[in-house]
């Protein structure tokens, strides 16, 4: 009991406490998922009652017999820290004895430009235009889905992502192939917002503090996403009706079908339009540092891997076979 009323459930806390936070809502679905993972397979015991030799244990089966990735098992890792340290306020000193998935050095899989082509006339209406907005813009798929009507900028012909991975804005270009289809996209989103707003409804969810900063935005059309699902839905953080936006299932589904019929064979997600964007930049010439700028990254060196797939360094190497 605290206060009179009964502890909040282990769980529900971490909910809570990743709201607090701003995490995403698939960041908290993946978090919680660990963390009931590692309770039952402690025997539903209490993560209190238990400390670094079970989180070693449990991090150290997942390499060992369950064989994950290197990024699975920080991904536990790093949900099991955020429990003790942020939701049971326990320190763990750093697991020397974890054995450590061994990580792996993949190339990423890059589609040719025929191969886009032929992917993308396989497909249609908005999958199409989502689609072909990853593979020309070089955005994240769920940069895309979450992108706001006022973030796109007809006048300056670039879309300014907010909000991306690190937390960070960036902008990038808007591809000219793409201006009337979003305008088309738009001007449908403010139709649906429009009968929202009629229905009694219209309120788009905002990110951190900004729905008390500005009480009158979460109704703005210029709030509202580029790309919003066909249905109204309770929204898991606070129970309230609300148009969330366009699922990436759906993508992922056209995108499958899409390869398919054009005969592709690679192994294709969103994310593959995304590499493609960067090598074909890459090819054409572009400086490695503007490719950074306009993908987000960090650190240079992360872009570097798409040296690698253009197999050239970025000086370009003849195979002395080629010159026989």
């Amino acid at each position: 009991m605290v206060g009179g009323s009964p502890a909040p459930r282990l769980l529900d806390e971490v909910r809570r406490v990743l709201r607090l936070k701003h995490y995403s809502m698939r960041t908290e679905a993946v978090y919680v998922a660990w963390i009931r993972r590692f309770i039952l397979a402690n025997g539903k015991r209490h993560p209190r009652d238990m400390g670094e030799a079970e989180v070693e244990g449990f991090l150290s089966q997942l390499a060992v017999q369950g064989k994950v990735a290197a990024t699975t098992q920080n991904q536990a890792l790093a949900a099991l820290l955020f429990l003790y340290k942020q939701v049971l306020g326990i320190e763990l000193p750093w697991m020397e004895g974890v054995v450590r998935a061994k990580r792996s050095q993949h190339v990423p899989t890059v589609l040719s430009r025929d191969e886009i082509t032929r992917v993308l006339a396989r497909m249609d209406g908005r999958t199409w235009l989502l689609a072909s907005l990853l593979y020309g813009t070089g955005m994240r798929l769920m940069e895309a889905l979450r992108l706001r009507i006022k973030d796109v900028d007809f006048g300056r012909n670039e879309i300014v992502i907010r909000d991306g991975k690190g937390g960070k804005d960036r902008r990038t270009m808007l591809p000219r192939s793409l201006v009337e289809p979003l305008r088309r996209e738009i001007e449908r989103a403010r139709l649906l917002h429009d009968s929202d707003l009629a229905a009694g409804f219209g309120a788009v969810w905002l990110p951190h503090a900004l729905a008390r900063k500005y009480p009158n935005a979460p109704r703005d059309v210029g709030w509202q996403y580029v790309f919003p699902s066909a249905q109204r839905s309770l929204d898991p953080r606070d129970g309230i009706e609300r148009r969330h936006h366009f699922g990436d299932a759906i993508l992922s589904r056209a995108l499958k079908t899409a390869c398919r019929a054009a005969g592709v064979a690679k192994p294709v997600s969103a994310h593959t339009l995304r590499h493609s964007f960067a090598t074909h930049l890459l090819e054409a010439g572009y400086d490695i540092r503007t490719v950074q700028e306009l993908l987000g990254h960090k650190d240079v060196a992360t872009t570097q891997i798409y040296t690698h797939v253009l197999n050239r360094g970025g000086h370009g190497v003849l195979s002395p076979l080629d010159r026989c």
